[in-house]
């Protein structure tokens, strides 16, 4: 700070400098003046100089130092008054300023919600047709058809459902309930919801589990994270493809879930980023099926609920996902929540 106030006070210095510079030279042409008076007199008024310089620093650097140190945010409160004119004419400007930015982000924040809740009555009011069309579909008597239908209604369902969870995800955690949850019921339920789509691709599911014990976590988000996956796992697999393996087993105290297939995989360089908002994939980089969300929002939830989730994957070979629930000690937390 110090630098800074000298570098700006720079013009100011060069003045004195050049006043007591100008008054030597003028006791050294001059021999009717006493050049030690002069000498004296220029120690003197430097000293005086410095001191008031020291004051001038601490006073007028004062206002500079809460203006660093005032925090990024809308809140002015914490603001000291200014002390001079031009301090106050910035402290004016400022809290102005604030004033109206804060205004805008309220705006903007309401006209957000309202958008929020207006696609959200939307995606409700959407379900009601959807709900009758999926029991008409169960009344036709043609199956190839009957299947293919069944096939568009689900994938409709799911980005449906997908969009729900990412408009309810910034308010996860007003909307956990956290019970005892039996996995196996959980995820049966969910490979029910994907019995059309997995016979029309010729895909079959083998369920090996060891560890069947209830899990403290949210059934709804739990329920999401496992339809994430496993819709991937059935996405990306085909019908010369075996069956996706969903095994469990209990380890380090933790219940560990995993879901793998024998798809196309994922190539290395893009494992890091596949719970990236957005990020699809560099080598089927043309797959417009892909919408980058799910497992990103698959990532967030499990997050909350302290769930790790982890990849890993060779192309041409597969890909396997697991869910390692959180340890005796941290479900204490999750309950608190």
């Amino acid at each position: 700070m110090i630098k800074v106030y000298l570098k700006e006070r720079i013009s100011w210095l060069g003045m004195f400098l050049l006043g007591q510079v100008l008054l030597l030279l003028i006791a050294y042409l001059d021999h009717s003046i006493p050049l030690q008076s002069v000498l004296y007199i220029v120690f003197l008024s430097t000293m005086l100089f410095v001191i008031f310089l020291i004051f001038r620093y601490h006073k007028e650097t004062a206002f500079i130092k809460r203006l660093n140190d005032w925090e990024t945010s809308l809140d002015v409160s914490g603001f000291a008054d200014a002390a001079s004119p031009f301090e106050k004419i910035m402290e004016a400007a400022l809290v102005n300023q604030t004033e109206q930015l804060h205004q805008t982000a309220s705006r903007q924040q309401i006209a957000l919600e309202q958008e929020k809740d207006e696609l959200l009555a939307w995606i409700h009011e959407v379900k009601t047709p959807l709900t009758a069309m999926h029991l008409m579909i169960e009344r036709l008597d043609n199956d190839k058809a009957k299947a293919s239908i069944t096939f568009e209604w689900l994938r409709i369902h799911h980005l449906l459902d997908q969009q729900l969870h990412q408009l309810r995800l910034p308010s996860i955690d007003n909307d956990l309930y956290i019970e005892k949850v039996q996995i196996e019921d959980l995820l049966y339920m969910e490979i029910k919801s994907l019995q059309s789509w997995c016979i029309q691709k010729g895909i079959g599911f083998d369920v090996q589990l060891d560890a069947t014990e209830t899990v403290l976590s949210d059934a709804k988000w739990l329920a999401f994270i496992l339809r994430q996956l496993l819709t991937n796992a059935v996405k990306y697999s085909d019908s010369f493809s075996p069956d996706i393996v969903v095994n469990s087993l209990f380890a380090q105290e933790r219940t560990i879930l995993q879901v793998t297939d024998f798809g196309r995989g994922i190539d290395a360089k893009d494992l890091p980023r596949i719970f990236d908002k957005g990020f699809t994939s560099t080598t089927w980089h043309q797959d417009s099926a892909a919408t980058g969300m799910g497992l990103y929002l698959a990532r967030k939830a499990a997050d909350t609920l302290h769930i790790q989730i982890t990849v890993n994957s060779e192309v041409g070979v597969g890909t396997t996902f697991t869910l390692a629930f959180p340890q005796p000690n941290e479900l204490v937390r999750i309950t608190g929540m």
